[in-house]
């Protein structure tokens, strides 16, 4: 299967402080960041934790990083050894802050300093040129897989539905501009998010699209951004993140595995995303891969405004049966959910005006570098699914038909809540690497993958 995704999604952090989602930031080594000036003493989310974050995000292009627990064992984390998370080798049985949050009177009001070309200036997404200015300083800049053979392309309508959810502020779309041209060089974003771990719900942060324009990553940009970016959300006092990785750093809440499903096989192993198993042909390989034309749920449908009460209260319901779970209104349901193109697919079965069943997946591409027969690569990712009234696999199945007539080349899928009681039956292959699952100050007892129902763009 397609390993050059999951190694391109798995090679940062995303969403919060994770998994902030920020991916491949500025080169920052772990040794330059601990000679950064460090925050306010006791902070619970420091300048000096997230640019640590950043160095770990490097760590993973230059192949230091711990994958495993036993190679992260013998790996020193004289920093994260100081900071709120516990430690690897520490049993957990309460679910707590490990700080508390920090006084305003505690949280620097200036922003900080930037080398003397470059000046701070918000983002406004719903400018249509600035959006632009944006997704052009991604597409040129942002994660390359190791190899440089793929890049992800976030679409301009992906960055809005993934940036401009409620409660966003327009401070939290923090972009660096040369002061001599006005060109945008640099940007860093911050997305609220509320987490439920176990029985405690908390208001938590993301901190998405960490890029810095290639020409400049020997200027220090990116630390001064992670600490910005830190400063604003203190200020809005919020002090726990939940992250992904792809490396193991102290300490996982779980840890999980992503899977990978051929939707077009040829046009992957053509752009050597996978290859051709041994004693195998194209022919043979198409055909195993090979879904049926039409859906089996009869009833299975776009989701539309009108279901968006139903369907939240379906999907807040299942949820509860996780111990790590995102709480939504019906609002962020709405702005999540509801059908965009090419950005996030939703279906749902309908039974005597009650929403029984949903299944959603959202788009995000890869540009394929030097390969004179294909440019993208378009990979759907599962998101958030639910099963009442017909087998779960029928659905996920289902979930793969429609993708594939929307013209998805893969579909990729985590091991969390009940996707990996499908995954073998419906020809997924098992990624080689791990996706952590993390909590910034925050501690709890570990869960197994089908307890976590959390998913990070």
């Amino acid at each position: 299967m397609p390993r050059k995704t999951k190694e391109a999604k798995e090679n940062g952090v995303s969403g919060g402080a994770e998994g902030g989602q920020a991916k491949n930031a500025d080169r920052v080594e772990p040794d330059s960041i601990d000679q950064q000036p460090s925050g306010s003493r006791g902070s619970t989310m420091t300048p000096q934790t997230v640019m640590e974050l950043a160095a770990h995000l490097q760590s993973l292009t230059t192949g230091t990083a711990a994958r495993d627990l036993n190679s992260a064992l013998s790996h020193q984390y004289n920093f994260w050894n100081t900071q709120p998370v516990p430690k690897l080798n520490e049993v957990v049985e309460e679910n707590t802050h490990i700080e508390e949050d920090l006084q305003a009177d505690q949280i620097r009001s200036e922003p900080f300093s930037l080398p003397d070309a470059f000046e701070w200036s918000d983002v406004d997404l719903n400018d249509v040129a600035q959006l632009t200015e944006l997704y052009t300083l991604l597409t040129e800049n942002y994660v390359e897989d190791d190899d440089n053979m793929f890049r992800f392309d976030y679409s301009a309508d992906f960055l809005k539905w993934a940036l401009l959810v409620p409660g966003w502020l327009p401070q939290w779309h923090c972009g660096v501009r040369a002061k001599a041209t006005k060109r945008l060089v640099a940007f860093i974003s911050a997305v609220p998010q509320k987490i439920r771990v176990y029985d405690k719900t908390k208001q938590m942060v993301e901190i998405n699209f960490l890029c810095v324009h290639k020409k400049l990553r020997q200027k220090r940009v990116a630390p001064v951004l992670i600490r910005e970016i830190t400063r604003r959300v203190n200020q809005q006092g919020i002090f726990q993140a939940a992250f992904t990785a792809g490396v193991v750093l102290p300490k996982p809440v779980a840890v999980c595995r992503y899977y990978h499903r051929s939707l077009n096989p040829k046009k992957l192993i053509e752009c050597k995303f996978s290859s051709l198993s041994p004693k195998s042909t194209m022919l043979r390989t198409i055909k195993l891969y090979k879904l049926p034309d039409d859906t089996k749920s009869t009833g299975l449908r776009v989701m539309e405004k009108k279901d968006i009460e139903g369907a939240h209260k379906l999907l807040n319901c299942h949820l509860e049966k996780y111990n790590l779970a995102p709480v939504f209104d019906q609002k962020e349901f709405e702005h999540i959910f509801l059908p965009r193109d090419d950005v996030i697919y939703s279906y749902v079965l309908e039974e005597k005006g009650q929403i029984t069943d949903m299944i959603s997946f959202y788009s995000l591409p890869s540009s394929v570098m030097q390969n004179p027969q294909h440019k993208k690569i378009n990979a759907a990712y599962s998101y958030y699914n639910v099963a009442t009234t017909v087998p779960f696999k029928q659905l996920m199945n289902d979930a793969l038909i429609i993708a594939r007539k929307a013209g998805f080349d893969v579909f990729n899928a985590l091991d969390l809540m009940a996707n990996k009681d499908v995954l073998e039956e419906l020809k997924f292959g098992i990624g080689d690497g791990n996706l952590q699952y993390y909590l910034y100050n925050w501690k709890c007892p570990e869960m197994k993958p089908n307890q976590v129902g959390l998913v990070l763009q």
